[in-house]
C-alpha cells in the first residue's frame, strides 16, 4: 500500500473522530477514487505514490469544474462546497508553480527539444509536462507552450 493512501486513510479516520463532516466525505469520496483505480484493468493492484497522486489531482480538478459550473448557474451554496472539497484535496498535492517559473522550465524544455513551430505542439507538450513534472496543471502548461510557440 502506498504511503499517500495511508496517509489519506489516517487523516479520514482523524476527521471522522473529530467530527469534521467536509474532510470526511471528501477523504472518502477520494479514497474511493483509488480504490476504483486499483481495481480498474483486469487485475486489483496496489497504487504508487504517484498513481494515488494522479488520481487526486483529478479529483480536484473536477471540484474546481463542479464549483465553476454551480458558480455559473447561480447556486452559491453548491459551488462553496466544491470550492470547500478541492481545498481539502489540495492538501495532498504538491504546490503549483509560480507562473515565472513555470514560463522558464517551458522555455528550457523547448530549447532543449529545439520546438519551434505548430506542428510540434504534441511534442513540445510531453516535454514541457516532463519538465515540469506534475507542478502544473496540464491547462497552464499547454498555455505555456503556446504562448512561447507563438501559436
Amino acid at each position: 500500500m502506498s504511503t499517500l493512501k495511508d496517509r489519506l486513510t489516517a487523516d479520514m479516520r482523524s476527521a471522522l473522530k473529530a467530527r469534521d463532516e467536509l474532510t470526511t466525505s471528501t477523504l472518502r469520496m477520494a479514497l474511493a477514487a483509488v480504490g476504483n483505480a486499483e481495481v480498474a484493468g483486469k487485475a486489483k493492484r496496489d497504487l504508487t505514490d504517484d498513481e494515488v497522486l494522479a488520481v487526486l489531482t483529478k479529483e480536484a480538478k473536477k471540484r474546481r469544474e463542479a464549483a465553476t459550473a454551480f458558480a455559473d448557474a447561480g447556486r452559491a451554496e453548491q459551488a462553496a462546497k466544491e470550492t470547500a472539497e478541492g481545498e481539502v484535496l489540495d492538501r495532498y498535492l504538491p504546490k503549483q508553480l509560480p507562473d515565472a517559473e513555470l514560463a522558464e522550465l517551458v522555455s528550457g524544455a523547448l530549447a532543449e527539444g529545439g520546438f519551434t513551430g505548430k506542428n510540434q505542439m504534441g511534442p513540445a507538450m510531453k516535454a514541457a509536462q516532463a519538465a515540469v513534472a506534475g507542478r502544473a496543471e496540464g491547462g497552464r502548461v499547454a498555455a505555456e507552450v503556446r504562448r512561447q510557440l507563438g501559436l
